[in-house]
């Protein structure tokens, strides 16, 4: 993490905190349920939630439909809570790639793919993905051909995004197929 980064990490945690600071002091909510709160959020959110609807969505083609019609409720049929917001699915093809960036701040389904790493919350990435996304993918290894479009999605506090990778190929299991699937992958920055 750059200076700037580090810089920029400490001034939100301190924003954030004056925040929770008026929260309690207003008597709405105490530290302890906060806390609580944070702890069951984050007990629940694992990448390997958005591992599972994707590898469903490759063996079951109702799902796949269902999924790119409504991530809401193609979530929620698995049991998986992205209430808040609207889920947007896209899917990769062998034409388009698509890769998911939020430019104003780190909008990102928690419960689906866990804590975001620090490199999507980074000024570097944001600002550079949308401007360059093929040579920011080239950085995290992933060559793509000339002729693949790659598609960049903006994430918002109102709509959030997850990727359907191309499906690997061979003939896996449902559970198999998700142990392939990685955060990055339903980000976008990595190919199955």
């Amino acid at each position: 993490m750059s200076h700037d980064e580090s810089h920029e990490d400490l001034h939100v945690a301190a924003r954030v905190r004056a925040l929770e600071e008026r929260v309690v002091a207003a008597g709405l909510t105490t530290d302890d349920e906060l806390d609580a709160l944070l702890d069951g959020l984050l007990a629940g959110a694992s990448p390997v939630n958005g591992a599972r609807m994707v590898a469903r969505a490759w063996a079951d083609p109702a799902y796949r439909e269902a999924l790119l019609a409504d991530g809401n409720a193609a979530a929620g049929a698995l049991g998986f809570s992205t209430s808040g917001y609207r889920l947007r699915v896209v899917e990769n093809t062998p034409e388009t790639h698509n890769v998911v960036v939020c430019t104003l701040c780190s909008c990102y389904p928690i419960t689906l793919l866990g804590p975001s790493p620090g490199w999507y919350r980074s000024f570097a990435y944001r600002s550079r993905v949308v401007r360059e996304p093929r040579a920011v993918l080239a950085e995290f290894g992933l060559t793509l051909p000339d002729g693949v479009e790659i598609a960049v999605w903006d994430s918002s506090a109102e709509t959030r995004y997850l990727v359907v990778p191309l499906r690997p190929e061979g003939d896996l299991s449902e559970e198999e197929m998700a142990a392939r699937v990685s955060r990055r992958g339903l980000i976008g920055t990595a190919a199955v």
